[in-house]
């Protein structure tokens, strides 16, 4: 049964979700695991892209785009994922589809925007309704990232 993880950030800052997703990505790919991140647009997918690459001075993600093809742990992208992705999901996309329930773990990271919450909302009430696994997560931003 897929496991969905809301993690709730105390932030406002449009930054906050893709800083959250990275460090999220990275202790994902420290675990073994194979992460698609669904973006919304091909702009968002670009700067989660940025992000993941400079996110941390001392760290390197093997991240790509999907248009690319490349075969890297963490992919990127704005359409639905590719079916060699079933692993990891982070939803930053502020949407839910059917092919969620492929994945074995799912990440919605919640930030504190208005259209934001309400679309999060939406979310647990789809995925509760569909009998996915929840867990609620608070999360606090690390200085460092």
């Amino acid at each position: 049964m897929t496991k969905v993880g809301f993690y709730v950030v105390q932030s406002d800052a449009t930054t906050a979700s893709h800083r959250v997703a990275a460090v999220l990505a990275e202790k994902a790919l420290n675990r073994g695991h194979r992460i698609f991140v669904l973006a919304r647009d091909e702009s968002h997918a670009l700067e989660l892209h940025d992000t993941f690459w400079s996110f941390r001075q001392d760290a390197f993600l093997p991240v790509s785009l999907s248009h690319e093809r490349v075969d890297s742990a963490i992919v990127i992208g704005h359409s639905s994922p590719t079916p060699d992705h079933h692993d990891c999901l982070i939803n930053l996309s502020m949407s839910t589809d059917n092919f969620a329930s492929r994945f074995h773990r799912i990440v919605e990271i919640v930030t504190q925007q208005s259209q934001h919450l309400d679309a999060m909302r939406e979310a647990w009430r789809w995925y509760k309704h569909r009998g996915f696994t929840i867990e609620k997560h608070d999360v606090t931003l690390p200085n460092h990232v």
